[in-house]
């Protein structure tokens, strides 16, 4: 799909001559905050489109980011209006799962043509269903960090902030183009104070992202446990291998090509670099929300019964989160 051409400098030009790019941050939620305040704190232009309350909020006092490396009060502009992207050359689509579709359809006619949009969201068909709406050819991202909205404006980061991104192998026809772009994005997050690596198989590094999701959300919604004493409980540790080990049988039946790691020693390592985390599917559930679990032990077991791979702990794992959704 083409979009207005516009006349400022491509976000490469900019990068290279150390600018930084306007970026919009669809999505002004705990991931969405954390990301685009960190860009902000830098000194980028950053606009966040998000819910009237956090709008308000940061529009009058700024976004403010209480990392466990320092404690900011950052000016920040905020916008309900998904209009506001205009102008930008990247934007971060922190959306939920459940919103992807709609957020894809509603950024389109803002659009210019040489737009880096990126998909900061949980699961791994994002892009895919990104790409199927609205024709936009997003950069898949995996996201590893601990954050809350604490209060309108208000981020809580307790632990990680870092990103791999990386471009599906099956959409290459520009490849040079495409590591370029990849390039000056890590770069751009580095300046920012956020580790960012590109990856060479940006799908596997998703699954891994998915598998600990899988092992940690559910678990850490349904017992009200943080990630520290989810692993260190001998019960739900062993459920949580159980689900790992599902898991990562479906992906193999899919054809994913997994990165050579030992995937249970990584599940456990996540709750060593962030013990005092809860999930998103914890906070949602707090607060009354819909959560992303379809995306997640969801998604296993709907992949699970079309590969003919019996996933039975992600199956009730997926059937208990929905029901306290649908009784909440």
């Amino acid at each position: 799909m083409r979009r207005a051409n516009r006349p400022h400098p491509t976000f490469g030009e900019v990068v290279q001559e150390n600018k930084w790019p306007r970026i919009a941050v669809m999505g002004a939620g705990a991931v969405g905050c954390y990301f685009g305040g960190m860009l902000a704190r830098a000194g980028a232009p950053v606009t966040m489109i998000g819910r009237s309350a956090h709008v308000e909020a940061m529009t009058r006092n700024g976004l403010f980011l209480d990392s466990i490396h320092f404690q900011q009060q950052i000016k920040i502009s905020a916008s309900t209006e998904v209009d506001a992207v205009r102008g930008a050359e990247i934007v971060l689509l922190c959306v939920k799962t459940l919103e992807t579709e709609e957020a894809a359809k509603a950024l389109t006619p803002h659009l210019a043509s040489d737009i880096v949009v990126v998909s900061l969201q949980n699961g791994v068909d994002n892009v895919e269903r990104i790409r199927n709406t609205a024709k936009i050819d997003a950069i898949p991202a995996v996201v590893y960090v601990a954050a809350e909205m604490i209060a309108p404006g208000r981020v809580k980061h307790t632990g990680r902030g870092d990103l791999i991104i990386g471009s599906h192998s099956e959409h290459n026809q520009r490849e040079d183009h495409r590591r370029h772009v990849l390039e000056n994005l890590s770069a751009l997050f580095t300046r920012a104070e956020v580790p960012c690596r590109t990856s060479e198989n940006i799908n596997g590094d998703l699954w891994i992202k998915l598998i600990i999701n899988c092992a940690y959300n559910a678990i850490s919604a349904l017992s009200r446990a943080r990630y520290g004493l989810v692993v260190r409980n001998p019960w739900t540790h062993e459920l949580m291998r159980k689900v790992v080990e599902e898991a990562l049988a479906v992906a193999n039946a899919a054809g994913v090509r997994m990165p050579d790691i030992d995937l249970l020693a990584a599940t456990w390592k996540l709750a060593e670099a962030m013990p005092n985390a809860t999930s998103s599917t914890a906070q949602d559930i707090a607060r009354g929300k819909r959560t992303e679990i379809d995306s997640l032990n969801g998604y296993i077991a709907r992949r699970g019964a079309e590969l003919g791979i019996a996933t039975p702990v992600n199956q009730t794992l997926h059937a208990l989160v929905k029901l306290i959704e649908e009784a909440a």
